[in-house]
């Protein structure tokens, strides 16, 4: 015991040097705690970096597609609006990826059941997709086939050129068609969609009678159902035994489903959630082809970062206007000026509008001609559509 301690007296003294022993206890579990935290987030951004490369890996890189669009860059057109961007959307029907090949036998050739130009205007306010019917007749260019043969040019329905030449034909075909540059494209198979729908817990539609296409093995009854991955791939890619049986109301199908599926991720608050959010990028990523530019998580994250404040209203839905093709009534074609105008709106990222029933269209033709709309002191051409807001059973 020190001078000083004796000085104090027994009773001062020992509690000064228990004290003493207490402070280096808390200092060494204070140590120890710094150690432990140290190695919790040690093993947290590991944990995090493996979801990040697994998500990452999950994309593959179209590069082929890049280097034959490089090719013919001095023919494609030039951006106008800065900060717009238009996306190409490919539903491939390939039966090669994991679980596809129920849906018919693998023939080694992939086409597009489903191709929609999504346009994002500039300051992301407004998102406009357009479906692209696969029976549309238009001019095919010269493409690389995948036997490593160049085709000729031909004028022959739209799904062709995809079958023809890939991801780069049908952009190219839809860049001459419309004039709009296209900035990204993803390209997404059956397996994909079916593992998008469940990681949302399934989709909500209407169905106005019941649903027993054996094509499709899609069994459903009438009213409000919510779809599974497997039904929701069924009931968008039906086309024989509902409705009318036209490809007319398929789309139209898809797009309110599509528009069901966008309120359904914002409603439930999915990409705010990251436990919500991991099933749907990897469902999301895991079938996913991309453009390079698109081909990463950051990629992604950039492009759909404006997209979280987009209102439900103002994500649109529409087919480009079209009217059976004057040599086969099984066929369309661009339905003019109409098509023309909206294809002009979206190259100059102007306004378009969308309501279910548009005026001035014939009981014989898909042909849906524009009107002219005063708005704030303006016009805006308005189309059949619908928007991402509305009810499918309202």
């Amino acid at each position: 015991m020190t001078d000083t301690a004796r000085a104090l007296g027994p009773g001062l003294g020992a509690s000064a040097h228990g004290e003493g022993l207490v402070r280096r206890r808390r200092r060494r579990w204070l140590r120890g705690a710094g150690v432990g935290a140290g190695a919790i987030a040690l093993v947290a951004a590991g944990a995090g970096w493996a979801v990040y490369a697994k998500l990452d890996g999950n994309i593959t890189p179209d590069d082929a597609a890049a280097a034959e669009l490089a090719r013919y860059e001095s023919e494609r057109p030039t951006s106008l609006v800065k900060d717009a961007q238009n996306i190409l959307l490919i539903g491939s029907d390939s039966r090669s990826g994991d679980g596809n090949a129920r849906y018919g036998r693998d023939s080694g050739t992939e086409r597009s059941d489903t191709t929609i130009l999504l346009h994002l205007a500039a300051g992301r306010h407004t998102a406009t997709a357009v479906s692209l019917p696969r029976d549309l007749m238009v001019d095919v260019p010269a493409c690389l086939g995948p036997d490593g043969n160049r085709g000729e040019p031909v004028f022959t329905m739209f799904n062709h050129a995809f079958q023809k030449g890939g991801s780069a034909c049908t952009i190219r075909t839809v860049e001459k068609l419309t004039d709009i540059r296209v900035d990204h494209h993803m390209v997404v198979d059956f397996h994909g969609f079916k593992d998008m729908v469940d990681a949302v817990d399934g989709v909500t539609v209407c169905l106005a009678e019941p649903i027993d296409d054996k094509a499709a093995k899609l069994r459903l009854p009438a009213g409000r159902v919510t779809l599974n991955g497997e039904e929701a791939l069924g009931y968008v890619r039906a086309r024989k035994t509902l409705g009318d049986g036209s490809d007319t109301e398929r789309m139209d199908r898809q797009q309110r489903f599509l528009g069901a599926l966008v309120n359904k991720v914002q409603s439930n608050d999915v990409l705010l959630n990251p436990v919500k959010l991991y099933p749907v990028l990897d469902a999301a990523t895991s079938s996913l082809t991309t453009d390079p530019g698109l081909a990463s998580l950051r990629g992604l994250y950039d492009l759909v970062r404006g997209l979280r404040h987009i209102p439900t209203g103002r994500v649109q839905f529409l087919t480009v206007p079209r009217e059976p093709y004057i040599h086969d009534a099984n066929r369309d074609q661009l339905a003019e000026p109409a098509a023309r105008r909206l294809f002009e709106r979206l190259r100059k990222d102007a306004p378009v509008k969308v309501t279910e029933k548009a005026p001035n269209v014939s009981e014989h033709s898909h042909a849906e001609e524009p009107y002219e709309e005063s708005e704030n002191g303006g016009g805006a051409p308005t189309f059949r559509g619908n928007t991402a807001a509305e009810d499918t059973c309202g």
